[in-house]
């Protein structure tokens, strides 16, 4: 299926806990978005000028605390969550560089704020100096926090083709995470997929609905999973994975033909992701239910 659209992201953030409903709210702070869950911040949606791309950081647990983390000295372009992809038409809109390709918010607007749901449109055109923009992207996002040990983030993003694209061969792409160090694998923490297989070395490269990235830290067992949507063209994708913190559902390493990846000028397709950060491990959240409730949607 090649139907490429425009990139959008969907924040609902939905929470009801046994003492009434909690009550969700977002506030535009000049190149970001605040999004608080019961007044204590669940996230930061940023999308400024100077960065390569939009992105969440931090993406705060039951504990308060975020799951993921930002720009370690050897990877400074892993913004905790977010989009993008390497080798698009030359052009890299993943690693740090404006120059070589940067991700470029045109409009970001709140649509929906509380009291228990918040929705955030966000339009964005991919350019770089002396070449034509070969993507326009809208992206809608939705979070909801169905209980006070479930914070749940759909990311739905339609991207559209504004020339003939070629997408070289590469790990560097499309939706990703940064797990905080306490929850990475080499700390303890455990990296586990819907066939049960587990770390780097059970994951990687693996065709998988969901991964799910949990440790124990301030007394108390949490984590971040992805789930993709069946609908997601090419699904299920195989993923990226490293045990010092990092997972990605991604086709573009895995190209039909080996080599690349292709789409004609005009092509639109929309690819679907949910976020769930929740406390105790992926059995315990109920990971594998969660993701066919998501595969029904």
């Amino acid at each position: 299926m090649r139907k490429i659209s425009l990139v959008v992201i969907c924040l609902v953030l939905s929470a009801r806990y046994a003492g009434g409903q909690v009550k969700l709210g977002a506030t535009k702070i000049g190149s970001r978005i605040e999004v608080n869950i019961g007044g204590a911040l669940f996230t930061n949606y940023i999308f400024s000028a100077e960065e390569k791309y939009p992105f969440f950081f931090p993406l705060n647990g039951p504990s308060g605390a975020s799951v993921t983390s930002m720009r370690n000295g050897n990877y400074p372009h892993h913004s905790s969550v977010f989009f993008g992809s390497d080798l698009v038409n030359g052009g890299n809109y993943w690693q740090e560089g404006l120059d070589r390709g940067q991700i470029v918010s045109l409009s970001a607007e709140i649509v929906k704020n509380g009291p228990d749901t918040v929705v955030i449109r966000n339009e964005c055109i991919w350019k770089r100096p002396g070449a034509q923009a070969p993507i326009k992207d809208l992206r809608k996002i939705t979070i909801t926090a169905p209980s006070k040990e479930l914070y749940q983030l759909d990311f739905d993003i339609t991207l559209e083709a504004l020339l003939d694209i070629t997408i070289q061969k590469t790990n560097h792409s499309l939706f990703s995470i940064r797990v905080d160090p306490d929850i990475a694998v080499i700390n303890g923490g455990t990296m586990l997929n819907a066939e049960g297989k587990k770390s780097e070395k059970g994951t990687f490269g693996e065709p998988s609905a969901w991964i799910d990235c949990y440790g124990a830290r301030q007394g108390k067992v949490e984590g971040v999973a992805i789930l993709q949507h069946p609908s997601n063209y090419g699904y299920p994708y195989k993923w990226f994975t490293r045990d010092y913190g990092f997972f990605s559902p991604t086709p573009l390493f895995w190209p039909q033909d080996g080599k690349t990846t292709k789409f004609a000028k005009g092509d639109a397709t929309t690819l679907r992701f949910r976020t769930l950060v929740h406390t105790g491990d992926a059995a315990t959240a109920k990971i594998k239910e969660q993701f066919q409730k998501y595969s029904q949607e």
